[in-house]
């Protein structure tokens, strides 16, 4: 399968890093853009204003506000937020040519149906083909060229290595797998417990409480990935412990920064109101508690930070909650 040109959903810090991606490495690329601003300043200027402004893109990646010019690529990358994916894959449906391959770039769990992104996208688009992209990444190293590796997640193998030959090169290194779910669950997983991180570190516990959180965090996302079919290998790559440190580790991290506002007494609500760029965990957190809950997985560090999410804890119980619970075997 010959790939020449990339089409990117979704023009936020991510769809902007992965349309200099693909454009690096010699294919056609469209980025469209919800925002008739951003599709003007790559246009005209070659920067994301809005998302991703520091960053100079390559030259020749068209913006556009029609759907239909990337739905007409080779390729093309979903990197909507995750809440907003059911929506944009069910509008590119009527003009996505059957087979198409789709690559999934949003890290989430969908709030209300508690569904994958892989079931969302393979519910509004029947007949395309899909992968998933997942890893530690943050968009402005990716789009600066700097090195990077990442999970491409994809049940068909001939068709994984496609994609890997596309969008791979010397400094974005995509690692093939066959694991969809573990590479979904760890993505999704690690953007909660990023929450959880920020708080730790908004409240000075120390760097002991965050390395401990990491280590017991992962324990958490290995059980429910494992409960769901997940490889623990995958769950131990990039797509889940490589992407958990980075972001439990920065506050260049979204998920991350929502976790030090928590911490200092802002809402949700006011938070989210002065970003732009959307935390995912804040919505995946309740759906990440609901699927443990029905296969009967414990993950008391993703309940505490739901509970303060919803504002049923205030910050200082969740604590005392979590280092309050019985002492264990550490492996069970």
């Amino acid at each position: 399968m010959k790939i020449a040109s990339v089409g990117i959903v979704g023009a936020g810090a991510w769809g902007t890093a992965l349309a200099n991606v693909a454009r690096s490495n010699g294919h056609d690329t469209v980025l469209w853009a919800f925002e008739s601003e951003v599709v003007e300043s790559v246009n005209r200027g070659h920067r994301n204003h809005l998302f991703l402004p520091d960053v100079v893109l390559a030259p020749g990646i068209r913006a556009t506000s029609d759907l239909a010019l990337a739905a007409r690529c080779d390729l093309v990358l979903l990197a909507t937020p995750a809440q907003h994916l059911r929506t944009i894959a069910g509008r590119l449906a009527s003009t996505l040519a059957a087979q198409t391959p789709v690559v999934i770039c949003a890290k989430g769990i969908e709030q209300h149906s508690h569904a994958l992104m892989s079931d969302v996208a393979s519910a509004a688009l029947p007949g395309a083909r899909l992968a998933v992209l997942s890893g530690p990444t943050f968009a402005r190293e990716v789009a600066r060229g700097l090195p990077t590796a990442v999970t491409l997640a994809c049940r068909d193998h001939a068709l994984g290595g496609a994609i890997v030959e596309a969008l791979g090169s010397r400094t974005f290194r995509p690692y093939l797998s066959d694991d969809v779910v573990g590479a979904q669950i760890g993505g999704a997983v690690k953007n909660v417990l990023a929450i959880a991180a920020g708080i730790v570190d908004g409240r000075g516990l120390g760097e002991n409480a965050r390395a401990a959180l990491i280590a017991r965090g992962l324990a958490e996302m290995l059980r429910l990935g494992l409960a769901l079919g997940a490889k623990r290998d995958t769950l131990m790559g990039l797509s889940g412990l490589g992407d958990l440190v980075l972001t439990c580790g920065s506050p260049q991290s979204r998920n991350n920064a929502l976790g030090r506002a928590l911490a200092t007494g802002e809402t949700l609500a006011t938070h989210t109101a002065r970003h732009r760029s959307v935390a995912e965990g804040a919505f995946s957190a309740e759906a990440a508690c609901a699927i443990a809950a029905k296969v009967r997985v414990e993950m008391p560090i993703c309940r505490a930070v739901d509970g303060i999410l919803r504002g049923q804890l205030a910050v200082d119980q969740a604590i005392m909650a979590l280092l309050s619970r019985p002492f264990r075997i550490e492996s069970e």
